[in-house]
């Protein structure tokens, strides 16, 4: 990714374009798995296709915006820091959730849906009426101001990020991931908690694992670098 590449312009309670690097250059692997998933989950013995405003699609659409940005954050930190340890985290970071964006893409052109969609986000989170379940509050009260979604990092944030190096990128980084990845998981739980589709049902338990991993990692690399991580709200 090039070092002057733009994050992702998000405002609260809106759906920016996304636009970039970051959103084309998705792995063609992912896309052709999450269509042979879907094919495989969608046969006539399986439920219906999900359709707009479900828990799947929403949360496709959604956690498809989510691993943007952290794709964005991990490939900076993996083209900047000197440190191997954080060069391989970046490097895993940015190649599953690629692969994982790539397998939702193909979800949602199965799906006949846009890989965006407009209006607030995580509203699939308040509102199960594709599936007939009581509605129900989202696990996370509400994203940091300036960020569209729980855990994302706002756009100065960002810039923060790029401005930084050495030992300072390094803790930044893992600060920022840490956060990110206590927001995925919340979304990945509920959409695990409420799906009815095989494929998405196992896409997020691989989430809730790795990232579930991955979050160990990086408390125990911030604690060996003398730093905390931020509060999640």
């Amino acid at each position: 990714m090039a070092d002057d590449e733009a994050p992702v312009a998000d405002r609260p309670g809106s759906r920016p374009v996304v636009i970039g690097a970051s959103v084309i250059v998705v792995l063609l692997v992912g896309v052709v798995l999450g269509m042979f998933l879907t094919q495989t989950a969608l046969r006539p013995e399986s439920a219906a296709t999900p359709g707009a405003g479900s828990v799947e699609v929403g949360f496709a659409q959604d956690m498809s915006v989510h691993h943007l940005q952290a794709v964005t954050m991990a490939s900076w930190e993996r083209g900047h820091t000197s440190d191997p340890q954080l060069e391989q985290l970046a490097f895993d970071i940015e190649s599953t959730q690629r692969e994982q964006v790539g397998r939702m893409k193909g979800w949602l052109m199965l799906w006949g849906q846009p890989e965006q969609a407009t209006g607030e986000y995580m509203t699939w989170m308040t509102s199960d009426a594709g599936h007939g379940h009581m509605a129900m509050a989202p696990p996370s009260s509400a994203a940091a101001a300036g960020a569209p979604m729980p855990g994302m990092a706002t756009n100065d944030e960002l810039a923060k990020l790029r401005s930084r190096s050495g030992t300072e990128l390094d803790v930044y980084f893992l600060q920022l991931m840490l956060r990110h990845h206590q927001g995925g998981t919340e979304m990945a739980q509920y959409a695990h908690d409420h799906t009815t589709v095989p494929a998405v049902k196992a896409l997020t338990q691989s989430i809730l694992t790795s990232q579930g991993a991955e979050m160990t990692v990086m408390r125990d690399m911030l604690t060996a670098r003398g730093a905390q991580p931020l509060p999640f709200p």
